[in-house]
This record gives C-alpha cells, structure tokens and sequence, in this order.
C-alpha cells in the first residue's frame, strides 16, 4: 500500500475514523483510568521475557504513523458527534499487519469507551475500516481475532456478518498470559455490496 493511502479519513452520519494523533493522549488516559475493569480482560500485554521496551503514548501513535506511511497499518481515531454536539474521541479502531503479495490480508482490533457502547458506534466503524480495506487498500481478507470470553466484541462482528473461522490456542498474551482467541474473518466476495451497506440493511424495519 503506497503512502498516499495515509492519512485516510473516513466517515458515515455522526461516526468518522481518522489518523489517531499525540494529542488524544488526555482523552485517551481519561478513558482508560475510568475504566480500567472493562479494558483490563481484554488488552494486549508484553510476556515477561519480551525485550522490547514500554512506549509512551506519543511514541505510540510516532511508531502508528511511520508504519502507516510504509502502508504496514491503519491507526485510526473513533470520533462520535452527538446530534447537536461537539466531535469526542470515543475509541480506537487499528488494522494491524497488512501483509501484500499473494496474502493481501490484515488483521483489524477495536475498542470503545464504555460510557458511549451499545450505540452502534464500533460496528459502524469496523464497518467502514474493513470496507477501506477491501476497495481502498486493495487487500482480500480481513481477520478479527477476539478472546471466546469476550461477548461484547463478539457481538461487534457477528452483527457484521463475520465468518468464525476456528480457535487458535494460546494466540496472544493479554491481561498477563498467553490466551485463546476465536479468529473471524472476511472477504469481499462475501459482502459484494460492502460491509456497512449489509450492517444498515440489517437495522432497517421489516417490510421497508
């Protein structure tokens, strides 16, 4: 993917992704400090004998960028805007090792502040991200790797149409140890329509 791919800016009604930026670090402290119990289950940790060293949030979102230049990921901002509102930062959606050639896969991550779930913000923005994938970064397969315990993501992309596509044992070290996680995927050939356009048709009434 060519840097001219980043920076993207997606957005649909009140939800936009845009490039993550150092000075969301308040929002994003803020949010973290406050919900410390929701998160802590479900993030990612170092294992005891990893030799890479912590990262502040702005060496964070440095290393996001520079890799997203090289067309490695997709750092995205999850923006809300209540009608009537000011845009809030509210979470986080992040395509992660996009591999080319004859894979042409990435592997998409998300999370949202606890106070504005359940509004239909997260599946609206994995929505677009993986729609972008499919037609704006040229790749043919998406993957959603989610710890089995963890309902409330799992609900995220079954609501998207998401295939289960099996469990990997010991997939990933979060919350202090190596855990199992449920891998979901996509390809355009299942959604020819895009993945937000199939969401929405899912929330309209019946026999609209």
């Amino acid at each position: 993917m060519p840097a001219a791919f980043w920076p993207v800016r997606l957005s649909h009604g009140p939800v936009a992704l845009r490039p993550l930026r150092r000075r969301d670090e308040v929002d994003w402290a803020r949010i973290r400090r406050q919900s410390t119990a929701w998160f802590r289950p479900w993030d990612s940790t170092r294992p005891p004998e990893s030799p890479e060293p912590g990262q502040t949030f702005a060496q964070l979102v440095t290393s996001f960028s520079q890799r997203a230049r090289r067309g490695q990921m997709l750092p995205w901002a999850v923006e809300f805007t209540p009608e009537g509102g000011r845009a809030r930062f509210v979470g986080q959606v992040t395509v992660s090792g996009i591999t080319r050639g004859s894979a042409c896969w990435a592997q998409v991550g998300y999370w949202i502040d606890p106070s504005w779930a359940g509004r239909g913000i997260i599946p609206t923005a994995v929505a677009m991200a993986t729609d972008y994938c499919f037609t704006g970064a040229g790749l043919h397969r998406v993957e959603v790797a989610i710890r089995p315990e963890n309902t409330n993501s799992l609900a995220v992309v079954r609501k998207l149409g998401f295939r289960y596509e099996g469990r990997r044992a010991r997939y990933m070290h979060v919350d202090g140890a190596w855990r199992d996680h449920d891998v979901v995927v996509l390809t355009p050939e299942e959604v020819p329509g895009g993945v937000l356009a199939r969401y929405e048709a899912t929330l309209r009434p019946l026999g609209r």
